[in-house]
């Protein structure tokens, strides 16, 4: 019971940072409005670790290096303590075992990325219809405008209706299906 209490809380707390972290490094990236409540919510979360850790890690063709190694940490940390809560297999050797948990950690980024542009193009469909001039609208924009604009070059509108977000979501569950594959194979 305990055991399952502790899984839970490491999984929503460190689950959400990590998330905060990444959406941080993606809303950087896409070039999202920083004057937003959302970007201004998640600077204020993650700028305690963020600002020094960019101090040590430089950025990358203008992309902050450092929030998404953070990110993988902090789910390498998560799957590191979960491992601990449940207890590590007897006669696995430490090296391996740490490389496995590393490689585990760099695909629930992966995963938590999809995750995030699935949440990111509902939105955007559903507030395009419901408040399309919504203060969220900037952010969801910049978030999925890279991934819908190659199905919109590609695929007219029927009937004034953009079908690109069915195409990216569908892409996205495909590759969530890959992932799953691959991850059950190492685990």
């Amino acid at each position: 019971m305990l055991a399952r209490a502790l899984d839970f809380l490491l999984d929503t707390f460190l689950g959400l940072f990590a998330l905060a972290l990444l959406l941080r490094f993606y809303l950087q990236v896409m070039r999202a409005p920083a004057r937003n409540p959302l970007s201004t919510f998640i600077a204020a979360l993650t700028d305690w670790i963020v600002v020094p850790t960019r101090r040590v890690v430089p950025g990358l063709f203008r992309m902050d290096l450092s929030t998404l190694l953070l990110a993988w940490l902090t789910e390498l940390i998560l799957l590191t303590l979960k491992q601990w809560l449940v207890g590590f297999r007897v006669g696995i050797p430490v090296a391996p075992a740490l490389g496995l948990l590393a490689l585990l950690a760099a695909i629930q980024i992966v995963k938590l990325s999809l995750v995030v542009l699935i949440v990111a193009v509902l939105s955007q469909a559903l507030l395009s219809w419901i408040a399309p001039y919504s203060p969220a609208m900037p952010i969801l924009n910049s978030l999925t405008r890279p991934f819908l604009s190659v199905f919109q070059r590609r695929i007219p509108p029927v009937g004034n209706v953009d079908l690109s977000p069915i195409f990216v979501l569908v892409g996205c569950q495909l590759l969530l299906f890959l992932i799953a594959s691959v991850e059950a194979l190492l685990v």
